[in-house]
């Protein structure tokens, strides 16, 4: 809601409190004010002119040679280009030195050889959003009335030093959506009184029931309707200074009688619609339920497919008005209308909101209408903009309203406890404050023993219950004044679990080990929403999804982190590092998904260089391998993983590895396949997926301290020939289970199977540090130890040493 300072002014006394320190005070009384802006964008000199001559640049076909009186004397003479200058308006003049927004200084020029001492303005040059300019105005100047004052100042007279403060309304304040309401609100702020407009509606002999008839068929959707009737209109701009204030609130200006009911609805939070009476086609409303299939084509010149659940304002025979959203261009009222039948009415909210969705239709009388507006205000709205039209249309009302009514809503009454409010609050206010504040807020109150009875006006649908009455205490009372308190009952301290501390430790380390987190969508299409899963279930697809390209819930986390590395390759960042923790969805035949929590990167380019030492080291296997090791040393868990290669759709198949938590399969590490690197647009990626749950649920065992050894260890190394399809992985595992207590080291540093190596064979080569912390090992024990580690990779894998 947008909210103009000085139209405020005219409904609640501001003396003593800027537009700043009033939004100050808006949002610490619980409404945020989203932001305070001036609409003199630092615009000085600017005053209303008039073209006394008006003549055709001599040296250009597309511009005017004009003599403007600024009310400084002689007339002087600017050169304008628009096309709709002429010799007698009033318009915008930039004298020379005046500044416009952007810092934009106005100097004297020659243009095609003629002087130009100015410059004629329009209404965008001024600052104002083009989608708001009037449409005559929108390819040329600002043409003001002929009564405006030569020489005045231009920004006054188009509200340019008014100030908007924007607000953020939660959608139950919809007391708000309206300047009155507003008022209300600063007014108890405040503590000052509301100004409400006095209505006084001249009226003619004859009778509004002689023009037209009202109708409704379908009353719980619309228990009232009233209807009036303005006759004799003549179809004009509205006054400026309405305008103006329609500008200031983000609704451009059309005709006189459209703006009266916008203004009406700004000002009351009402909407109304205007009717041209003559394109009626009949002297009946009849409001109902649309036929399914009917159609209305609406004054955006739409044709519309109507709902057997959407309500319509009727002529009796077809649709006029899609009820509470958009009227019909068949009723429009034109340039030629002269009868107007003004519409005001209270529809329920679900009903309309449901219109505005299934026709991707929202207005500012539907957002109203949805959030519910003030049935106490429908009658009174209808008079204020019979009043308006009568005084700035030519209109003559006729007497007397027609109305459909049925409406049965009385204020909600709602009794609160003194000690409750001061419990919840941690307050110690008396029962006179606590009416000072209902008094201030025009409740009406009456105290019965402890209590405190409000009866809520009907403009505050949102206080339903008396946690709404202790919360309006709060705000009025002052956030900032409640006392800080510690709950009295015994509370536990809230901390991170063991689960979530782990997690925790994944995303910093994998942080410090230099890659990116990144968050990515849930939703994918229905191509990537199976590739590279851990676990492919059936896919699970969103019943209304908004497009294909996010359709379907994810099962794993690597085909949005290969975009996000495609996107960052097209902007020149060619190596990437990128992680995820994040839930995937796997499918449960009819029941909710089930969600597992996975780790996943993908790291492409440069893993590091120095460019001074000449150094680079290119992402490979094992450096994402190394990657994922650390960090299994942080979580403990390096005894209890291993890894062997698999092959796995979409990897590379000499190059992807299985990781094991206990034998147990619980992710992958490797290359993306080329085929799939290319299709991604990638160059070669190293990418893994791991499941997170099942590593920060496994068992640790505890940590355990050792001293520095003071006696010396002993290496020995070996070179052992094996078939080619033996892992030295295995190999490792069955030295150290060989080697006994002393063996606490086993690295591979070496592997050949060059021209000299038997076919079919291959040479591993292991470093073996032998060691015992409480003394000097002698040959013998190594020997010993070392024997039985060659006796048993003899016997498991026929290995030999190579010569």
């Amino acid at each position: 809601m947008f909210v103009s300072y000085r139209w405020l002014q005219e409904y609640v006394d501001l003396t003593g409190v800027t537009a700043d320190e009033l939004a100050d005070k808006i949002t610490k009384s619980g409404i945020e004010v989203e932001s305070v802006e001036s609409l003199n964008k630092g615009i000085s000199g600017v005053v209303i002119g008039h073209v006394v001559v008006r003549e055709q640049h001599p040296n250009a076909d597309k511009l005017s040679r004009c003599q403007v009186d600024i009310g400084e004397g002689e007339p002087v003479q600017i050169i304008c280009g628009a096309p709709n200058v002429a010799q007698g308006q009033k318009v915008a003049v930039a004298k020379v030195g005046a500044v416009l927004p952007g810092n934009f200084k106005i100097k004297r020029a020659k243009l095609r050889g003629e002087e130009s001492n100015g410059m004629i303005c329009s209404l965008q040059e001024l600052g104002i959003e083009s989608k708001l300019v009037a449409k005559e105005y929108q390819e040329g100047i600002f043409v003001f009335p002929n009564d405006a004052e030569v020489g005045a100042d231009a920004l006054e007279a188009l509200n340019l030093h008014d100030e908007v403060l924007e607000l953020g309304l939660t959608p139950n304040r919809s007391d708000c959506l309206s300047m009155l309401g507003v008022a209300h609100e600063v007014a108890a702020i405040l503590r000052r009184q509301v100004k409400y407009p006095t209505v006084t509606v001249p009226a003619s002999n004859e009778q509004a029931s002689d023009y037209i008839s009202v109708k409704v068929e379908a009353k719980e959707d619309n228990p009232l309707y009233v209807a009036r009737v303005i006759k004799n209109v003549k179809i004009a701009p509205s006054p400026l200074w309405m305008q103006t204030r329609l500008m200031a609130a983000g609704i451009r200006p059309h005709n006189n009688v459209v703006d009266i009911t916008n203004y009406i609805l700004l000002e009351y939070g009402q909407p109304l619609h205007a009717f041209d009476y003559d394109r009626l086609g009949s002297k009946e409303i009849v409001v109902r339920h649309a036929t399914e299939g009917e159609k209305l084509v609406t004054l955006d010149d739409q044709e519309r497919v109507l709902k057997g659940h959407q309500l319509v304002i009727t002529n009796g025979a077809e649709p006029v008005a899609l009820a509470g959203v958009m009227g019909g261009a068949n009723s429009e009222v034109k340039d030629d209308t002269v009868t107007v039948l003004l519409e005001s009415a209270y529809f329920k909210g679900l009903t309309i909101r449901q219109a505005s969705k299934d026709h991707g239709l929202r207005s500012e009388a539907s957002a109203r209408f949805e959030k519910g507006i003030d049935s106490n205000r429908t009658r009174v709205a209808a008079d204020r903009a019979a009043e308006l039209i009568a005084q700035y249309a030519g209109g003559e009302v006729v007497n007397g309203t027609v109305e459909a009514d049925t409406l049965t809503i009385e204020p909600a009454v709602i009794a609160v406890s003194l000690n409750r409010i001061n419990d919840v609050l941690g307050t110690e206010l008396s029962m006179n404050e606590v009416q000072d504040i209902m008094t201030r807020l025009q409740f009406e109150s009456k105290v019965e023993e402890d209590s405190i009875v409000v009866t809520v006006p009907t403009r505050r649908g949102d206080i339903t219950i008396e946690e709404d009455i202790v919360e309006e205490v709060a705000r009025m009372y002052g956030y900032d004044y409640l006392p800080t308190t510690l709950p009295v009952t015994v509370a536990t301290p809230g901390k991170l679990s063991d689960y979530q501390k782990k997690r925790r430790k994944v995303r910093r380390f994998l942080e410090g080990a230099g890659l990116a987190q990144t968050t990515t969508y849930s939703l994918t299409s229905q191509e990537k929403a199976t590739e590279f899963a851990l676990n492919v279930t059936n896919t699970i697809r969103l019943a209304m999804p908004m497009s294909e390209d996010r359709s379907v819930l994810r099962q794993s986390l690597v085909p949005h982190l290969l975009e996000a590395v495609k996107h960052n390759n097209a902007r020149q960042t060619d190596s990437v590092a990128v992680y995820e923790t994040g839930a995937v969805f796997l499918d449960k035949q009819g029941q909710l998904p089930d969600e597992q929590e996975r780790v996943a990167g993908a790291v492409t380019g440069l893993w590091h260089t120095h460019s001074w030492q000449g150094e680079k080291k290119v992402v490979d296997f094992y450096v994402v391998k190394g990657v994922l090791e650390g960090l299994f040393v942080q979580l403990g868990l390096e005894k209890q993983i291993s890894y062997a290669p698999i092959k796995r759709e979409a990897m590379h198949p000499g190059r992807t590895a299985a990781v094991l938590l206990n034998g147990q399969e619980i992710g992958y590490i490797g290359q993306i396949h080329p085929v799939t690197q290319k299709q991604y647009g990638l160059r070669e990626t190293y990418v893994f997926e791991l499941d997170l749950s099942a590593l920060l649920t496994a068992d640790v065992e505890s940590v355990h301290y050792s001293t520095v050894p003071r006696f010396p260890s002993i290496t020995r190394d070996i070179a052992l020939v094996v078939d080619k399809d033996v892992l030295a992985g295995e190999v490792q595992r069955v030295i150290y289970e060989a080697g006994g207590a002393l063996l606490k080291d086993v690295a591979v540093f070496d592997l050949y199977d060059g021209e000299r190596m038997e076919e079919g064979k291959k040479s591993v080569a292991f470093s073996l540090r032998y060691l015992d912390p409480e003394r000097t090992l002698t040959d013998e024990e190594v020997t010993k130890a070392h024997n039985a580690v060659l006796q048993a990779v003899e016997t498991q894998f026929g290995a030999t040493l190579r010569s």
